[in-house]
């Protein structure tokens, strides 16, 4: 890494600069993220104390973690607005809550899976044909992480958020009030829209606000509040229709996605900081309403991309190669999610011998397993990425390649075809039930892995495009579970369970041979396909 030898011209952090040398500086600090900053060519430099060891380099101006080697990526400005800047205190209650409302998209599409019969009774309807208006909210799940995105890109990250929470909550009252299907239909796929702006949208609050070395760990917390929100949805509609109305359990819904919103707008702040501005030149951030309602951001507007270019960046990210591969390998994981929440009650509450004779509460009951399986996915995943990390930067003198997060797949992927093969042999011989417990366990603690390592990785590959991948990511287990529920019901009782769950797991294998070629041809891809050029980091 030659390129290294200019780090020698970058100033200590101590020195404090006077407003004749702010852009001299902002320039330096640049240089130091251009050269630390993976490119599209070469790694990331994590550790001093390694890399230091290396002939030519010198990397003592730069500056470091509290731990004294760990550089920071990207080097923070001396502005106290730059968002890395902020107190670890504010950057995690910024993290859970967007976690929080990331957690209700999914929460509330499943939640409607627990109330079809329920809705058929009362519209004369069939479940199937209700079900039209949940496979219209999934999809539209998708869509939605995209259009926030864009918009964001374009606006600024908190007012997009704030007004897409505001239209979740209407629709999320009126799903509660529909007089009938069609109203309610029409509610579900505009909640669908407006209610995964922080699920399509969340890595770009965690690239803005943390280091690279806490990525892993950030993305982690995250992605549990979304992994863990399909199966609470059904566990928490099971109890309710069974003593009231389906409609309280979008009350149920509302009221978390009012919490959601009023968490938004008193306490996360606007993330979005132009690293190629100097201090002195960042635009005014306003006052706080300001930030919310997007005032503040439309008068510096013309500072951030055009609509034309916040369309783009999603194009230019959609086309290279990594992120494509990454896209295939998580639907054809991710999908069968939806395929064993659907199947799962036709198995439970059939009495013996055809079922295991489960009441309603009692499904409710069974969706503890996958809940357990996510919380002890998020802590040994929290642990196992950094170890990962670690190893591989004392393994190559303080430097980091992304393909290095591909490892974890790896592990979570046995978790995932083991759990989906006993699954399915539970459910076709009606094993006892702590079989089928352990199984449904196994692949959604592997699940649980696989969603952090792959967003890590493409994040690593495209840290400016953190909106993006994770956008392309949320689509692809978007598209792979609305496909699985036309057909996933009726290919269990064609062929068996076992027939069905062990086709899913020798699909979840084949898809592993996708992250062989990212961790072999990775580097190499990410060269053909050109860095982004983005106008704005």
């Amino acid at each position: 890494m030659s390129s290294m030898m200019n780090l020698d011209n970058l100033s200590k952090p101590s020195v404090q600069y006077s407003a004749d040398h702010v852009e001299q500086h902002t320039e330096e600090l640049n240089l130091a993220n251009k050269v630390l900053e993976h490119e599209g060519k070469e790694g990331y430099v994590l550790d001093a104390g390694l890399a230091d060891s290396e002939e030519g380099i010198d990397l003592s101006h730069l500056k470091r973690a509290p731990d004294g080697h760990t550089i920071l990526i990207p080097q923070p400005s001396d502005d106290p607005n730059d968002p890395l800047n902020w107190s670890r205190f504010k950057k995690h209650y910024i993290l859970y809550i967007i976690g929080f409302t990331a957690f209700l998209a999914d929460y509330g599409s499943a939640t409607g899976a627990g109330t079809l019969v329920a809705q058929g009774e009362e519209w004369n309807m069939s479940p199937d044909d209700v079900n039209h208006s949940q496979s219209g909210n999934v999809f539209m799940l998708g869509a939605g992480g995209f259009a926030a995105i864009i918009l964001s890109a374009y606006f600024g990250r908190l007012p997009v958020a704030f007004y897409f929470l505001v239209v979740n909550l209407a629709t999320a009252i009126y799903c509660t009030v529909a007089p009938n299907f069609k109203h309610f239909m029409a509610a579900r796929v505009l909640n669908g829209f407006f209610s995964t702006v922080t699920q399509g949208g969340g890595l770009m609050f965690i690239k803005d606000i943390f280091f690279f070395h806490e990525h892993a760990r950030k993305i982690n917390v995250w992605s549990a509040f979304y992994i863990l929100s399909p199966y609470l949805g059904p566990f928490a509609a099971g109890f309710i229709v069974n003593v009231t109305t389906w409609r309280w359990c979008f009350g149920l819904f509302t009221i978390l996605s009012g919490i959601g919103l009023i968490l938004v707008t008193l306490f996360v702040d606007e993330t979005f900081y132009d690293r190629t501005i100097p201090p002195e030149k960042q635009p005014a951030r306003g006052t706080r309403v300001e930030r919310v309602l997007g005032i503040a951001q439309w008068r510096s507007r013309h500072l951030r991309n055009s609509f034309k270019d916040a369309y783009m960046r999603t194009v230019k990210t959609a086309t290279r190669m990594p992120v494509i591969i990454g896209f295939c390998y998580y639907m054809l994981t991710f999908a069968w999610v939806v395929g064993i929440n659907t199947t799962l009650a036709l198995f439970l509450t059939p009495s013996p011998p055809s079922g295991y004779g489960f009441s309603s509460s009692g499904v409710s009951f069974f969706y503890f397993t996958p809940m357990i399986a996510t919380v002890f996915g998020e802590i040994f995943g929290h642990y196992f990425n950094d170890f990962i990390a670690v190893r591989y930067i004392r393994r190559h003198k303080g430097h980091f390649e992304p393909e290095a997060r591909l490892t974890t797949i790896y592990v979570g992927s046995v978790f995932v075809i083991a759990g989906l093969i006993l699954s399915g042999f539970a459910l076709q011989h009606l094993y006892h039930w702590a079989i089928l417990a352990v199984g449904w366990g196994l692949y959604v603690f592997g699940v649980m892995l696989d969603t952090v390592a792959i967003l890590a990785y493409l994040l690593d590959c495209y840290p400016e495009a953190s909106g993006e991948v994770a956008a392309i990511i949320c689509m692809g287990r978007t598209v792979g579970g609305f496909i699985v529920s036309y057909f996933q019901v009726k290919w269990a009782d064609a062929t068996g369970a076992a027939v069905s769950f062990g086709t899913q797991a020798a699909i979840s294998a084949a898809a592993v041979l996708l992250i062989v070629l990212l961790q072999f041809r990775g580097h190499r891809l990410r060269e053909w396909s050109g860095p982004l050029n983005f106008k704005t980091v």
